[in-house]
């Protein structure tokens, strides 16, 4: 006798024979397949392209450092100024656009931010060109406002790659984002170079030019999921982010501080070595471009390596970044031995695998420890903190050497190795994992209650079917030779 009342009998439809608790696990199987789906290419792609652009903004302008310095009649230290005035108000920046990209969207902030920083590269080359030796001021406005767009660039990219994946496809996707960022430091010195063989000042006119194809592909390729609530007031903002401090203090201190002290060894690193291969070697043009690429493709191969094998796995990313720590000061500390200029790239190399092998792990920590509302804001804060270890490396380094090189090359290794300490003591592996609900008890018999393989039908039938039980209708019970489901979970759709 056939009834339209959802109970607890068999139901049938056009494509499955299940039982109505089948459903319901399949509804919930398809809903789990939601939080992890695979990662869209063409979406990675657009946001892999935001940390890219970000990178040329300092690594781009490194090998014409030196030629502009002659050209503006402007000493060493001041012309570090053209990489610390773009990184400083970047980093102060940063929380702000965070905050703002919780608030408003992560579309909202990235578009906008990436026209100022085309917009900051008009000013600075159009002063160049009209003001020639007098333009070092206004390249230094221009670099202020390039500065201020970066705050809304690769951090809220980080940010929204957490909102977008979960799990093992947020650590390949944050390892992809890392990777373009390396990748952008390897692509960029050469770039420059070939760029400061028409002139010095066309660096800062490429930027508009390929920020354009980025923001038309963030603007067409990605799509930010559903608000899930309304966003915070600005007071219970800063309360969360305060408890999430209280809570996770030791974690993400001792990220952002290995995070930032990273970056402040390899762009010091980079801008003594332009200086040093053009004096002591007198390598100039692309030679040196590719000279300086070297140790940051190690450090971008490395990256993207460790993005895709370090998945969810807690104690694997600690013990990661402190041996890639451990492994940056001890060839720091050798770097002065080397008269030779062999050993000498070998041994910034292994200082690039090292800032590879720390990067990734660092973003899934964070990106991971913090929930979606707020994660804008304290990735963002991470970025800051990263932005200002990149404004305070060619200054430090200028005046560490006129030192000596010796003092240089420790003070580095004792900076990477007290990060590297810092981690080791900090980072409580059984904490985080207990902090993670896929751990927890509840979500493995869940997990474990929505092991279903479907055989003939995709996932969203189920969906479809779960929607619409009116459409379900009574069936005769199976043969008892006919048993619901077999050893690996499978629910019997009439072909088992």
């Amino acid at each position: 006798m056939h009834s339209n009342k959802f109970s607890e009998k068999e139901y049938i439809c056009p494509y499955f024979k299940v039982y109505i608790k089948d459903v319901v696990c399949l509804a919930q199987a398809a809903a789990a397949g939601d939080k992890n789906k695979p990662v869209n290419k063409f979406t990675l792609a657009a946001l892999a392209g935001v940390p890219l652009i970000m990178v040329l903004g300092n690594s781009m302008l490194i090998p014409v450092l030196p030629q502009m310095a002659k050209t503006l009649r402007v000493s060493q230290m001041q012309i570090s100024l053209i990489i610390t005035l773009f990184s400083v108000p970047a980093g102060l920046v940063i929380p702000l656009a965070g905050f703002l990209s919780d608030r408003f969207g992560r579309k909202k902030v990235i578009i906008p931010s990436l026209f100022l920083y085309g917009l900051g590269g008009l000013i600075a080359g159009g002063g160049a060109v009209f003001l020639k030796e007098q333009a070092f001021p206004l390249i230094l406005g221009g670099r202020i406002i390039q500065g201020i767009g970066a705050a809304g660039t690769a951090p809220i990219a980080m940010a929204f790659c957490g909102d977008l994946w979960q799990g093992k496809e947020r650590a390949k996707s944050l390892g992809v984002i890392e990777a373009a960022n390396g990748m952008g430091k390897v692509a960029s010195p050469i770039l420059g170079s070939l760029l400061g063989l028409i002139a010095w000042w066309a660096v800062f006119f490429f930027f508009p030019l390929i920020i354009a194809v980025v923001i038309l592909a963030v603007w067409l390729l990605t799509k930010e999921p559903d608000r899930q609530q309304e966003p915070k007031t600005v007071k219970q903002y800063l309360n969360a982010i305060r408890k999430i401090f209280k809570k996770k203090a030791p974690l993400l201190l001792s990220c952002f501080f290995a995070g930032s002290a990273a970056l402040l060894i390899l762009f010091g690193v980079l801008f003594y070595l332009s200086d040093y291969l053009e004096k002591k070697f007198g390598m100039d043009g692309l030679l040196k471009g590719a000279a300086l690429a070297v140790p940051v493709l190690f450090m971008s191969t490395t990256s993207y390596i460790t993005g895709a094998l370090i998945k969810k796995h807690v104690a694997v990313m600690k013990w990661l970044v402190v041996s890639g720590l451990g492994l940056m000061a001890a060839s720091l500390l050798t770097l002065p031995v080397f008269n030779n200029i062999y050993a000498f790239f070998g041994g910034i190399s292994l200082a690039g695998i090292g800032t590879g092998l720390v990067l990734p792990c660092l973003n899934t920590l964070i990106t991971g420890s913090t929930d979606k509302d707020e994660r804008g804001l304290v990735t963002s804060l991470y970025g800051g903190v990263r932005f200002l270890g990149v404004a305070a490396g060619p200054p430090l380094f200028g005046w560490l050497v006129g030192i000596g090189q010796h003092i240089m090359f420790w003070a580095a290794a004792g900076l990477a190795a007290t990060a590297g300490l810092l981690a080791f003591f900090l980072i409580k592996v059984r904490a985080i994992q207990a902090s993670q609900p896929s751990n927890s008890p509840e979500d493995q018999q869940v997990s474990k209650q929505i092991m279903v393989k479907p055989v003939a039908r995709p996932a969203y039938i189920y969906n479809s079917l779960a929607g619409r039980p009116h459409e379900l209708l009574v069936a005769r019970k199976p043969l008892p030779e006919m048993p619901r489901g077999n050893k690996d979970g499978q629910v019997n759709n009439g072909d088992l």
